[in-house]
């Protein structure tokens, strides 16, 4: 038996590629709005727009990079092998700008009444991993 083979049949964690230089722009301080223009495939970077504008109460600023960067997440998903359901592991950091784009994406659509959009996200979030959820809330 191969070491982290699936025992219930579903599909593997999809892993995405590392492209560590968001995160060490963000890291040393860098604008959030110039890493978007810099490197404007990384959820990480949308994400961190959609965190900053949500908390600064500009909720529906926040919703939109929100939902730029949830986009930019499930493109990469899919060009990683990704066919639209299974695991997309919180422990591995490249995936944890796609999944805070969601997780920012769920609270955005609550506070603007968009329940539904709310509710979906939520759930995909439970889904593609229960430690996001729990870490991201």
């Amino acid at each position: 038996m191969a070491i982290h083979e699936n025992l219930l049949g579903g599909p593997p964690p999809t892993h995405l590629p590392d492209d560590p230089e968001p995160r060490e722009l963000l890291a040393a301080g860098t604008d959030p709005a110039e890493v978007a223009a810099r490197c404007p495939a990384s959820s990480l970077a949308w994400a961190q727009l959609a965190d900053d504008a949500f908390q600064a109460g500009r909720t529906v600023e926040s919703y939109a990079y929100a939902r730029t960067g949830y986009h930019r997440g499930l493109d990469a998903l899919r060009r990683s092998g990704w066919k639209g359901h299974g695991p997309v592991p919180f422990e591995h950091e490249p995936n944890r700008g796609f999944l805070r784009a969601l997780h920012a994406l769920a609270r955005a659509a609550r506070a603007i009444g968009e329940d539904e959009e709310y509710e979906r996200c939520s759930a995909f979030l439970k889904e593609s991993s229960p430690t996001a959820a729990s870490t991201l809330s």
